[in-house]
């Protein structure tokens, strides 16, 4: 089945240093030798802070601070800090927006592909099942921009279930793919099915952070 493709999105205005070449459904862990207890405390605070940013300060130059901070020190480097954190809590929720970010920006094409396929059926099912409007990959971006640097100002949990509906988007296209491809590339349909599963999981952890983020719950 067809859908409208995403537009694709424009370059990132921010510099990524050694850009790492995962997809958002392969969340291995950053290894290093800090404390562990240090880097959760600060991968909580650096969380909070960029979340609260938005809403809580309207100083300009605070904002400015932090855009400038993901531009000198990269997004990445900030998103290591979360990449150990639980699934569902604050820091684990942004270290899936940056990864699904990474992967739409890094892979334009068949991250397209992909989105036109799942779309026609997310949308039958978002009839049945209510789901939140699923962005397109441009507005996806965007999106995720702002809540990386501090700048965004909407509703968190509306974004993160907005990402989770463009994540199941995704699954859904990958899922039908696969299934065309099982016969000539199984091991391609195969490695496809596996991660539009793994997509799924995703869109369950930002759906049930955004049900936290509601409750004020999520830390």
């Amino acid at each position: 089945m067809k859908g409208h493709p995403a537009t694709t999105p424009p370059a990132s205005t921010f510099r990524h240093h050694k850009p790492k070449p995962f997809a958002p459904m392969d969340f291995d862990p950053f290894e290093g030798g800090a404390d562990p207890a240090r880097i959760s405390e600060a991968a909580h605070l650096s969380a909070h802070a960029l979340v609260q940013a938005g809403k809580n300060n309207d100083d300009p130059e605070v904002r400015g601070r932090l855009v400038r901070l993901a531009e000198d020190e990269g997004l990445e480097v900030i998103a290591e800090l979360w990449a150990n954190a639980p699934a569902r809590s604050l820091p684990g929720a942004l270290w899936r927006l940056y990864a699904i970010r990474a992967a739409t920006m890094n892979n334009p094409a068949a991250m397209a592909s992909f989105f036109a396929s799942g779309a026609l059926q997310a949308q039958a099912e978002r009839v049945v099942a209510g789901a939140a409007e699923p962005p397109g990959a441009e507005e996806l971006c965007e999106m995720t921009s702002s809540i990386l640097t501090g700048a965004f100002d909407g509703a968190f949990d509306v974004a993160l279930e907005r990402t989770a509906a463009y994540c199941r988007v995704i699954a859904l296209g990958q899922a039908e793919q696969a299934d065309a491809a099982e016969l000539s590339h199984t091991e391609r349909a195969t490695l496809m099915t596996s991660r539009a599963l793994a997509l799924v999981k995703t869109a369950e952890d930002l759906e049930a952070s955004a049900l936290s983020w509601r409750r004020g719950e999520l830390d």
